[in-house]
């Protein structure tokens, strides 16, 4: 039973993953414990790990833990008859209980909508802080070799400088009093927490904060501005902005993502943050929409403006300029292989156009 039967793109990504030096490593029998296993990133690094069981017979046990058992039995199929794959049930919400050995722990589960941190701001706070102490509690209870927390770009807010590249060090503003800040507020407070975590209890923890990540496997109806864009070029509709268009960030394929994870999982120092980005895709998002037109949409589409008067609603953070500089990743030894036209022609090339 290969990981991924139903996208041959993604599978390919699987077994490029298992392929690369992260898969050189030597992760044999070792326990890797993912929460939020069934979201985009989560489940792929689950299938990446069984993707290296399969081709290296590396003997990992892969614990994925999941809030919902239907969804993930979904999500993973008959791949979970192999037996290198256990669902945990649980809820990060709650103290985690689960018995058995976890060497590593990647804490994936977040709410990823912009439109949820605006309507359940309460929710997207608690989830993020509730739900980090448990699983960091977990790690120290279990003494873990090491952790990764999934953070984001978000917690730079809105950058001081207009341009330049973005370090792990240069923070800018968020507005407290705004609901839509309650996601990047809640990132930065867990960032503290897992500093805190390894200083104060020496818990391997690092952070990786992701620039918007998309690629093969994402879901035909997700919700966020880029798989708008690709919907709108597949059904040959004009893509629709609310804004000027003018914010400008950096993107990262699926595959580049999970491949630094676990470069930093296994290689990144405790109570240390890494970018997580492709240096090279740095555009606005009209420039993107813009490209997706020509390219997905082969120029039979085109950018229209459709600006109301207020836009929060939406739940979008305000223009900004952000390029993320993954510098100190690459020291770790990790590139990243794909751009954002090939990421957008892997992501629809299969189930995106049936």
């Amino acid at each position: 039973m290969i990981e991924s039967p139903d996208n041959k793109i993604l599978q390919e990504d699987l077994e490029i993953l298992a392929g690369s030096d992260i898969g050189g490593m030597d992760w044999r029998d070792l326990s890797v414990f993912v929460t939020g296993a069934t979201g985009l990133l989560g489940s792929q690094i689950v299938k990446a790990l069984a993707c290296l069981n399969r081709l290296k017979n590396a003997g990992i046990h892969i614990l994925a833990f999941v809030r919902n058992e239907e969804k993930a039995r979904t999500v993973f199929g008959e791949l979970l008859d192999r037996g290198d794959i256990e669902l945990v049930i649980g809820d990060v919400n709650m103290p985690i209980s689960f018995e058995g050995r976890a060497d590593y722990l990647i804490h994936g589960a977040s709410p990823t909508s912009s439109r949820y941190f605006v309507t359940n701001p309460v929710e997207t706070i608690y989830t993020a802080v509730d739900g980090a102490k448990h699983v960091l509690e977990f790690a120290r209870e279990k003494q873990v070799k090491g952790m990764v927390y999934l953070s984001s770009l978000e917690v730079y807010g809105t950058p001081l400088k207009e341009d330049g590249l973005i370090s792990e060090q240069d923070y800018g503003f968020i507005d407290p009093l705004s609901v839509r800040s309650s996601y990047s507020e809640g990132k930065r407070l867990v960032e503290c927490l897992c500093a805190s975590y390894a200083k104060e209890y020496h818990v391997p923890v690092k952070v990786a904060r992701l620039s918007q990540t998309f690629g093969a496997g994402v879901d035909y109806n997700d919700g966020r501005v880029f798989a708008e864009f690709a919907r709108c070029a597949t059904e040959k509709r004009d893509i629709v902005l609310h804004t000027q268009g003018r914010t400008v960030r950096s993107y990262c394929y699926t595959r580049d993502a999970v491949s630094a994870i676990l470069y930093i999982l296994r290689r990144g120092e405790a109570g240390e943050a890494y970018n997580v980005t492709n240096m090279d895709t740095a555009v606005s998002i009209r420039e993107m929409a813009e490209m997706v037109c020509e390219t997905i949409g082969e120029s039979e589409i085109k950018v229209v403006y459709d600006i109301p008067a207020d836009v929060s609603s939406f739940g979008y953070n305000p223009e900004m300029v952000i390029r993320l500089d993954a510098g100190s990743l690459m020291a770790l030894g990790w590139r990243a292989s794909v751009g954002l036209e090939e990421m957008y022609r892997r992501m629809t090339a299969e189930a995106w156009k049936g």
